[in-house]
């Protein structure tokens, strides 16, 4: 089949998930990596025995046919199209996990043809904002890593202290939010995969009203822009470490060291840590997390 001239210049960046059983993930996983490689996509893939979850750039072209042959394997399968490319990523990773998210909950899952089974009701971006608007208990819960909030979130909502996915179950078997488990509880994440998950486990601890969003942050996003009931940037994880939905984009975060609006992470200067900081122009020249500042001064100015 032929390409345009546009298919072949511009690129793109596609992400999906897709919960089903999956009988070999090997399998799967050496076809998956096969099939990127044969198209040039970068990007990250994870297969398990609950499903795929990806995030592949490149050509128009390539996402274009990289589509067509995985939805001839996931029936149903829906994908999302964001601006950037293969240049985003640093390589191509196609592994097998035990779980396609990881909550350190595998054996607590349990899917089947139509998907995760027991999670939250699924609501389009427009029954969202219906359900906020007939309803003064509605109650937001953020189903990323607590850092992904500084910059952006739904108004209102309850950020869980939470570093990773693998701290949400000790966080609601804390008791913290015992008092939401009678209220209409909106879990929300960027693309959805999270709180495919993050539904069913609070269901299973006793939440009785619990919903997620269809297509997640990113489907509101687009839905809504800025007009509705998200707030600021919406991080993600790639070269990008942000995007906005449109001009109009609040800049909600705040410079670790000054307080100065931001919505800029950098990586710590430390070459041994991970963490990702927030801050400003002034201070990203010399970016380091608040544990590794090396000038005691700057850190006690926070």
């Amino acid at each position: 089949m032929g390409h345009s001239a546009t298919d072949l210049r511009e690129s793109r960046i596609l992400l999906y998930y897709f919960f089903t059983p999956i009988a070999d993930p090997k399998a799967v996983m050496l076809w998956q990596r096969t099939l990127c490689e044969m198209l040039e996509l970068k990007g990250r893939i994870i297969i398990s025995e609950h499903g795929i979850n990806g995030t592949v750039g490149g050509s128009l072209a390539s996402c274009k046919q990289y589509v067509r042959r995985t939805k001839e394997f996931f029936k149903g399968i829906e994908f999302k199209w964001s601006e950037g490319g293969a240049e985003d990523f640093p390589r191509l990773s196609v592994k097998v996990r035990d779980e396609i998210v990881s909550f350190g909950a595998p054996g607590e899952l349990k899917v089947d043809e139509g998907g995760v089974v027991g999670g939250g009701v699924h609501l389009k971006p427009e029954e969202v904002n219906e359900l906020v608007e007939s309803r003064d208990d509605v109650v937001f819960f953020d189903g990323r890593n607590a850092f992904e909030a500084q910059i952006g979130k739904f108004k209102g909502a309850i950020v869980p202290d939470v570093e990773t996915t693998h701290d949400f179950i000790a966080e609601l078997e804390s008791g913290k939010y015992d008092h939401l488990k009678d209220k209409p509880v909106v879990t929300y994440c960027t693309g959805g995969i999270r709180c495919e998950v993050l539904s069913s486990l609070m269901k299973n601890r006793g939440f009785e009203e619990v919903y997620q969003i269809d297509g997640g942050i990113v489907r509101y996003g687009e839905k809504f822009g800025d007009s509705g009931l998200w707030e600021g940037s919406l991080y993600v994880f790639d070269k990008r470490m942000h995007m906005e939905f449109s001009s109009d984009a609040a800049t909600i975060g705040q410079c670790a060291v000054c307080d100065r609006p931001t919505n800029e992470f950098y990586n710590c200067g430390d070459g041994d840590c991970r963490k990702q900081t927030l801050l400003c122009e002034d201070h990203a020249r010399e970016p380091w997390c608040l544990e590794h500042q090396p000038h005691a001064n700057v850190g006690d100015s926070v």
